[in-house]
């Protein structure tokens, strides 16, 4: 059964992943059961989290079995439920390419004005692509955008658009995955296989690989950003308990 597991999160994208958990999730839990792990989003303990990522990228104690949430979505629900007023006050929010695993969570929250788009998700409630939004000026309070950037070819025009779409003052979440021991993004627009971008990039539909100077691409597009390593507000009992990568920085993003 282990052995299928694997095979499974080795070969199977993520979103099939989260439909077919409907499935698997009571025979996981007896498998995995044990209190060594945490997820917050879920609220569920394990003794270990499930293995997760493409080729190389391939991480044991990464997944939940219960709600399918990685490291980062462990962090952001951290981060916003102790640091900001999402969950509390009255807010227009757009969450660009939703993932599942804060969805129906989100979906609940009574505070919020809540619209999810996404060019190809058959899941959202407007299909808009990135770089060239349906939304008038200055709507959201707040956006969501985790893990989308590295996949536009047009960066700074989806950047841009999002700034456009925020209100004078909201915030956006907008995070992607970096290459700390990079000093410069990078991309390279003759990289198009998906063997030659899974090499390079990390993952077959990835277009560029981020680096430090991630934060200064923000600003570029009008942005002001903070970094924010909320991680280490943590024990590091608790980066454990929750597998964080305790290299996460939260990316906060403010329209002037």
């Amino acid at each position: 059964m282990k052995k299928i597991i694997k095979f499974l999160l080795k070969t199977v994208p993520r979103p099939l992943l989260i439909r077919f958990s409907f499935i698997v999730r009571k025979p996981l839990a007896l498998i995995y059961k044990g209190t060594n792990t945490e997820c917050p989003v879920c609220n569920k303990q394990f003794k270990k989290f499930l293995p997760y990522g493409y080729g190389n990228a391939n991480r044991d104690n990464r997944l939940c079995p219960n709600c399918l949430s990685l490291e980062r979505h462990r962090l952001l629900w951290l981060y916003l439920k102790q640091t900001t007023n999402f969950f509390t006050a009255k807010l227009s929010v757009l969450h660009i390419a939703p993932e599942q695993t804060f969805l129906k969570h989100f979906k609940k929250l009574n505070n919020l004005n809540y619209t999810t788009a996404d060019l190809y998700s058959p899941i959202v409630d407007i299909k808009t692509d990135i770089r060239n939004m349906v939304f008038e000026d200055n709507k959201f309070d707040v956006v969501i955008c985790n893990h989308v950037l590295e996949h536009i070819d047009e960066e700074q025009k989806a950047m841009k658009e999002i700034l456009r779409v925020m209100k004078p003052g909201a915030w956006a979440i907008l995070q992607v995955p970096i290459d700390y021991s990079l000093e410069k993004t990078f991309e390279d627009a003759n990289i198009t296989s998906r063997e030659d971008r899974q090499k390079y990039f990390g993952q077959y539909d990835h277009v560029r690989l981020y680096g430090k100077d991630y934060p200064g691409r923000l600003r570029k597009a009008g942005f002001k950003v903070t970094e924010d390593n909320f991680v280490n507000s943590f024990s590091e009992e608790e980066q454990e308990k929750y597998r964080f990568d305790k290299n996460d920085i939260i990316y906060l993003c403010k329209k002037p």
